[in-house]
């Protein structure tokens, strides 16, 4: 057995054993000195790195080497929803021990301490930060990037217009700093800037395989008149409006609507702008592959007017197939008119096929083929002699064209309006619009014209002035008008007489003149021309013829036989007609005045 030897600690304190003290004074402060060595030498005011040892929703714990722990509130996090426990964070030293005893730690002061150096040094090494979208100002959002807020303008937040900010607020996104304003201390941060080099290289990538023909998938990421972008994924490309549908499109919206998913096929596309043209209407069979074989020349169709033109209309007969009605084909009328007097956009009507070109996908259609051509049976509507009522339409220097109905027109000679009137231009006889009576007097069915007559309504009065305006009769007029060649007599009954200048000279030797009424003679009267000669001289100078005779003949005669026989000589001649003087005259007058 062997016996062991217990030496005694020389420097063992006895007094404090007895006291009941299991450490000494020295002991006690080698291990303060020794704890307070192992801890950090913390100063309030200073920001120091620390450790999150724990985490819940409302705080994260932080130790940083001291005495004690301090706690953090989570909404100094809020920039980093990833946080977790065992991240380095700094952490700014407000109270290194409060009244409880506690560390007081800010990560928000910590932050903004250094927030300006860390700024700089983002936007000088083009670096990637965390922010958090506190809310929404004018132009775009407010963002929370090392404790200061930066400014997120609205064309900045994606690649794409934003049509809803609010979605954006309260979310922790990246962000690249893009300009920076000491003097103002203003920060302006981009997200577009971080998937811009992104979406180039998916462009590269995505052109670099393109082809021709090639059907892709897309989202519609624009409305504009002329077109839709599709977003094929990183690059984008355009469907113009006339590549939409086979159909006429007046709006992109009429068709696609804003994040509409759809198939697309490639139409061409640049590998140096990077434009890529795109169609849709493409993946469908074209309209008039699918018209039915059995249409054909002469069948019905009917459709929707969806374009007008002065020349004519284009109906929509099927989505993609139209046909063009021209103006000649509204109307068997053949006075030129605009198409807009027939028909107008949107309506729909019947029409008739007149060609059909399926290879070069051309269709002329006609509507005035569903009515019945007037001029098959024009003699039997319009036999010669018939009278009806037309309307004025225009007018030439030589006649006044009229419709008597759509489609059948007609002239009325210059010659045929008046029997008695002498008219210079038709528009002294009557007016376009105008109602107008008139008389069939010739059929012209090859070029489709009726010879039409107005006077005609009426009898020729000419018969009866044969009878009263014989050679040698003497009536009163006014001279109404002096032309070069003479003057223009009115006379009774509404007919007119012309007089040369020769046989204006009046018995003192002086010329007659406009508005004078005198005694005008009969020298001449043609019916069929409708021309009365007139004289006034012819009057004195026959009666002078009469009277030099009967002064020769004085001597062989006896006075009282000369005072009866020249009145009656002298009288012959100038014998006048009155309007009492004859009952035909009468009904003649009554019948013009009408």
């Amino acid at each position: 057995m062997t016996n062991l030897t217990n030496s005694p600690i020389e420097d063992f304190d006895w007094d404090a054993y007895e006291n009941g003290e299991t450490v000494g004074a020295r002991s006690r402060d080698e291990l303060t000195h020794a704890y307070e060595e192992s801890l950090n030498s913390v100063k309030d005011k200073e920001v120091i790195e620390g450790t999150i040892i724990a985490l819940n929703k409302r705080e994260a714990v932080v130790n940083i080497d001291y005495k004690s722990d301090g706690i953090i509130p989570m909404s100094e996090f809020r920039y980093n929803p990833d946080i977790k426990v065992g991240d380095k964070v700094e952490v700014f030293i407000e109270n290194q021990e409060d009244k409880k005893g506690q560390l007081i730690l800010s990560h928000k002061k910590a932050r903004a301490s250094r927030s300006w150096e860390r700024i700089n040094a983002a936007l000088e090494n083009n670096e990637i930060i965390k922010g958090f979208i506190k809310c929404r100002t004018k132009g775009g959002m407010i963002v929370d990037v090392f404790g200061i807020e930066a400014f997120l303008p609205g064309s900045q937040i994606d690649v794409k217009p934003i049509r809803d900010y609010d979605i954006f607020v309260g979310k922790t996104m990246e962000f690249k700093v893009v300009k920076i304003n000491e003097e103002f201390r203003n920060v302006v941060v981009s997200h577009k800037a971080l998937i811009e080099a992104e979406l180039e290289q998916q462009k590269r990538e995505i052109i670099s395989k393109l082809e021709k023909g090639q059907v892709l998938e897309g989202t519609v990421k624009n409305i504009t008149t002329y077109g839709v972008f599709i977003d094929l994924g990183g690059v984008d490309g355009l469907i113009h409006i006339t590549d939409l549908s086979w159909g006429r499109v007046n709006h992109p919206g009429e068709v696609v609507e804003l994040d509409q998913k759809l198939n697309v096929v490639i139409l061409d596309f640049d590998n140096d702008k990077k434009r890529i043209a795109l169609g849709l209407k493409q993946l469908h069979p074209h309209p008039w592959d699918a018209l039915d074989a059995d249409l054909k020349v002469g069948d019905k169709v009917k459709g929707k007017v969806v374009v007008m033109a002065d020349y004519g209309a284009f109906l929509e007969v099927a989505p993609g197939v139209e046909g063009l009605i021209h103006v000649s084909e509204m109307s068997w009328s053949q006075h030129l008119r605009s198409a807009q007097e027939f028909l107008k956009i949107g309506d729909e009507i019947e029409a008739v096929i007149l060609t059909l070109d399926r290879n070069e996908r051309k269709m002329s259609l006609g509507i005035k083929q569903l009515k019945k051509d007037p001029w098959e049976d024009i003699e039997v509507k319009y036999p010669i002699g018939s009278r009806h009522t037309a309307k004025v339409r225009n007018f030439t220097n030589f006649g006044v064209f009229v419709e008597i109905e759509e489609g059948v027109d007609g002239l009325i000679h210059i010659s045929d309006l008046s029997w008695t009137k002498k008219i210079k231009h038709p528009s002294e006889f009557t007016q376009v619009g105008a109602d107008i009576e008139v008389e069939v007097l010739q059929i012209d069915k090859d070029n489709r014209r009726l010879s039409l007559g107005h006077k005609q309504l009426e009898e020729n009065p000419w018969d009866v002035f044969e009878t009263i305006f014989t050679v040698g009769s003497v009536h009163e007029g006014t001279i109404v008008e002096m032309l070069e060649k003479g003057a223009v007599v009115a006379l009774p009954y509404g007919v007119e007489g012309f007089a040369t200048p020769k046989h204006l000279v009046k018995e003192d030797g002086t010329q007659a003149g406009v508005d004078e009424k005198l005694n005008f003679k009969v020298i001449e009267f043609n019916k069929d021309s409708k021309r009365i000669i007139l004289s006034h001289s012819r009057i004195f100078e026959d009666e002078a013829r009469v009277e030099k005779p009967a002064a020769e003949r004085k001597p062989k005669r006896q006075p009282a036989k000369k005072q009866e026989e020249a009145p009656a000589a002298a009288t012959t001649p100038l014998e006048r007609t009155t309007l009492g003087d004859l009952e035909a005259l009468a009904a003649l007058k009554e019948k013009l005045s009408k």
